[in-house]
């Protein structure tokens, strides 16, 4: 370094003047944050975005990754872009992003459009890919700023409607600049434990469109939809949807709703329970009478089937014995016929087995009587 003819100031080389310029700039201006008109934006590569803000009567340059968007943007929004002002040795003058925000609703609105119509074309909101979450889940996740209302309304009523959950939270911004990458540092986080939750809710009370812009955010919307983890997501009031909730699987219109939505009120659930019981308990008095009149019925049809079985039986055995007394030798006897035995009780069926003198016996219906064969003749 030296100094100039009068002695007066030091002349600096190019190097030495952006390398002294920077270092008074990390002094005095090591972030700034800026609001202009946007206008000369371009992306170079899918990666280097490049634009101006400016106002009635300057214009500044800005310099940044395709990262920091917060979605798809457009000439004439109204912007917030918060950076580092640099000298570069060849490019000149800029500003380094590091955070940029839609502000003023018309911008805001323009910029959740633009997005809404680029992730619903990626499929993003289609309502086949969004998956159940168990009813009621035991183990929640929950990303949300503990010190908010929204948090403690939402703590209060699914105490009060159930109990037995596991509840885990992490603490996190839900509006500024590092609300983004705290939710979805958080998102990531319950996606890597090994021991995955049932549901994931995410939620924020509501306020103005700037300060629920986070959930409208490309980067906290596309971390909402590839999780690995149903989730739920209420943001606002009834009247605020945020790309976050159209992503999610589940959406609910305020902190308390996700509540209600997640679990059933035990005291109505113990009424039904109730109910039920009564119902159950009459169903089964009146099983209990039908069972018994069936059984009465049933056990008179036997009776008179056993009496008719009975009856069969008893009238086939009279002709049976009516059919063994007409085949009975008593029978045969009654009839005028005699029975012709030898002595030794034998019938004698033909007279080819008698001689002479032989003796027999003769039985009549009446007796028996003995003989002696006198005389044999074959001729009848």
């Amino acid at each position: 370094m030296m100094m100039n003819s009068t002695g007066q100031s030091p002349v600096l080389s190019v190097s030495d003047f952006v390398a002294v310029f920077n270092q008074t700039l990390d002094f005095a201006y090591p972030d700034v944050s800026i609001v202009g008109e946007l206008s000369n934006y371009r992306v170079s590569k899918n990666r280097w975005v490049y634009f101006d803000l400016k106002d009635e009567f300057s214009s500044l340059k800005f310099f940044g990754t395709v990262y920091q968007l917060p979605g798809p943007l457009e000439e004439g929004m109204i912007l917030e872009v918060s950076g580092q002002p640099r000298l570069s040795p060849k490019y000149g003058f800029s500003i380094n992003i590091r955070s940029i925000q839609p502000v003023g609703e018309g911008s805001i609105k323009r910029s959740a459009v633009l997005l809404e119509a680029k992730l619903r074309a990626e499929g993003l909101f289609d309502e086949d890919r969004k998956r159940p979450i168990d009813y009621p889940p035991k183990n929640i996740g929950l990303i949300t700023s503990a010190e908010s209302a929204a948090y403690k309304d939402f703590i209060k009523v699914i105490n009060s409607r159930w109990s037995g959950l596991n509840i885990e939270l992490l603490d996190v911004q839900v509006q500024g600049e590092a609300a983004k990458d705290q939710i979805i540092s958080a998102i990531g986080y319950f996606n890597s434990q090994e021991q995955k939750k049932d549901a994931l809710i995410m939620t924020r009370g509501g306020g103005s469109p700037d300060d629920l812009a986070t959930f409208s955010n490309e980067h906290v919307t596309r971390a909402v939809a590839a999780s690995k983890i149903p989730t739920l997501v209420a943001v606002g009031h009834e009247i605020d949807v945020s790309l976050a909730e159209l992503a999610a699987d589940q959406r609910a219109s305020t902190p308390s709703n996700a509540a209600e939505l997640l679990v059933p009120d035990k005291k109505a659930e113990f009424e039904r329970l109730k109910q039920h019981r009564k119902l159950l308990l009459e169903k089964i008095n009146q099983n209990h009478i039908q069972k018994v009149e069936s059984l009465k019925i049933a056990r008179e049809s036997l009776g008179e089937l056993i009496k008719h079985i009975l009856n069969d039986n008893k009238l086939s055995l009279n002709n049976k014995k009516k059919i063994l007394r007409a085949l009975s030798p008593d029978s045969v006897l009654n009839r005028g016929y005699a029975l012709v035995r030898t002595t030794n009780g034998q019938p004698i069926k033909k007279m080819a087995k008698l001689k002479l003198n032989t003796e027999v016996l003769i039985d009549f219906s009446d007796g028996r009587a003995g003989a002696s064969i006198t005389s044999i003749n074959h001729e009848r």
